[in-house]
């Protein structure tokens, strides 16, 4: 069997937003050495540069939940174009932000434009592809993401030893290049209904009672993900002693395995409910993270990143996909925007909150807490409301599979 035969069944509007995504992801080299930048190259202390990739995160958290108003109103197609060229303007003018509130002032202008992409390309993805086919689609996303990660940071490696300038410069030309591929090969949104929906449209969205709980329950999950971001790298360079070089060897598993592994893997638990691939995710998640605690050599520290691995390539989709099916069609956008402000808030809070806890606990309670973060999350999902077109859905679906056995 074909590992990749779901991805067959996308629609080619599908394929434009994957490839645009890559050309963006390609040139993504600013904000991996974002902090080098600024204390190498602007004289900032360390504390002081992290706080600039804090003030990035706040300006991705407030900016969700309003683009996802802003993408159903004008569009997902629109708001994407825009976000990519203001994007690269912003990135060409930042080179000349050199006072720390200016420069703070651009991360925030920066931040607003390019994290408007993020919710715009989820509710496109939802309008475009059947329900049965959205963990793939989110997967193949996914992979176009980590394809171009491990592209364009590793090149950038190598340029900011002959220029700063130039990270900025390219990252803003393959934003650009994006914005320009989806002119010259515009997508239509055909609309995909759900069969059978009867589901309560709420006039406001933290009414939806069912919806406001899955984004409860993804809240420690998403503190045990943004480790990786934090407390991690200082355990694994402290605690275990480990070079540099051996950490980015580390995080290129997780890369690695996503690429080959995502879309295959999420192809072949589409079938699966929502509760039970959420469930299994963060539970990985805790696992991989926790088990940190007990790992003191290199290659057992590998073995928990192949664990959350999985974790993550379960849950993200799964997580994406399942807001898509519960998001009325005339409020996607809102839904995913405040989806993505789940992911913000743990990008601006989980980083710091992990190192305080290392800082005055120690690893020990650290991967202890971490486990039952990643517990907690686990447990409620089981208990997450899976919509009666949603459970339809599956049921039709095992249907056709068992027709075509017998025949």
């Amino acid at each position: 069997m074909n590992p990749w035969k779901g991805l067959k069944v996308l629609p080619k509007e599908m394929w434009v937003i994957s490839l645009a995504i890559l050309i963006n992801r390609m040139g993504t080299m600013v904000l991996p050495f974002l902090v080098i930048y600024l204390t190498n190259r602007i004289g900032l202390k360390a504390g002081s540069a992290g706080f600039v990739i804090t003030f990035y995160g706040l300006g991705a958290l407030i900016t969700a939940p309003f683009v996802g108003k802003l993408s159903d109103k004008i569009g997902a197609p629109t708001l994407m174009k825009a976000s990519l060229f203001l994007t690269g303007i912003a990135l060409i003018l930042y080179p000349f932000f050199t006072s720390y509130t200016s420069i703070l002032a651009i991360t925030l202008v920066w931040a607003v434009v390019s994290e408007a992409f993020r919710p715009a390309s989820l509710s496109i993805t939802s309008a475009l592809v059947p329900a049965e086919n959205r963990k793939t689609a989110f997967a193949l996303n996914r992979l176009m993401i980590n394809l171009g990660m491990s592209i364009g940071p590793v090149l950038a490696g190598f340029l900011i030893e002959r220029s700063f300038s130039l990270i900025f410069y390219i990252d803003a030309t393959t934003s650009i290049l994006a914005g320009i591929f989806l002119l010259v090969f515009p997508v239509k949104i055909k609309e995909v209904h759900k069969d059978g929906s009867s589901h309560v449209v709420h006039d406001n969205i933290l009414k939806d009672r069912t919806f406001l709980y899955f984004l409860i329950s993804w809240i420690p999950a998403l503190i045990v993900m943004f480790q990786s971001l934090g407390a991690m790298p200082i355990f694994l360079t402290h605690d275990l002693k480990f070079p540099a070089s051996n950490v980015g060897l580390l995080f290129a598993i997780n890369t690695v395995i996503i690429i080959f592994v995502e879309v295959p893997l999420n192809t072949a638990m589409s079938k699966w409910t929502y509760r039970k691939s959420l469930s299994l995710g963060a539970l990985l998640f805790a696992i991989g993270y926790g088990a940190m605690a007990l790992a003191e050599n290199l290659y057992a520290i590998a073995l928990t990143i192949v664990i959350w691995t999985f974790g993550e390539m379960i849950l993200f989709p799964a997580s994406a996909a399942y807001t898509s099916e519960i998001a009325p069609d005339k409020k996607r956008g809102e839904y995913m925007g405040l989806y993505q402000m789940m992911f913000s808030l743990g990008f601006t809070l989980a980083p710091w909150l992990g190192t305080k806890v290392y800082e005055l606990y120690g690893a020990q309670v650290l991967w202890g807490v971490i486990f039952i973060c990643g517990a907690i999350s686990s447990f409620m999902m089981l208990k997450i409301k899976e919509r009666p077109f949603a459970l339809d859905t599956y049921e039709r679906s095992n249907e056709m599979e068992s027709k075509k056995e017998k025949l």
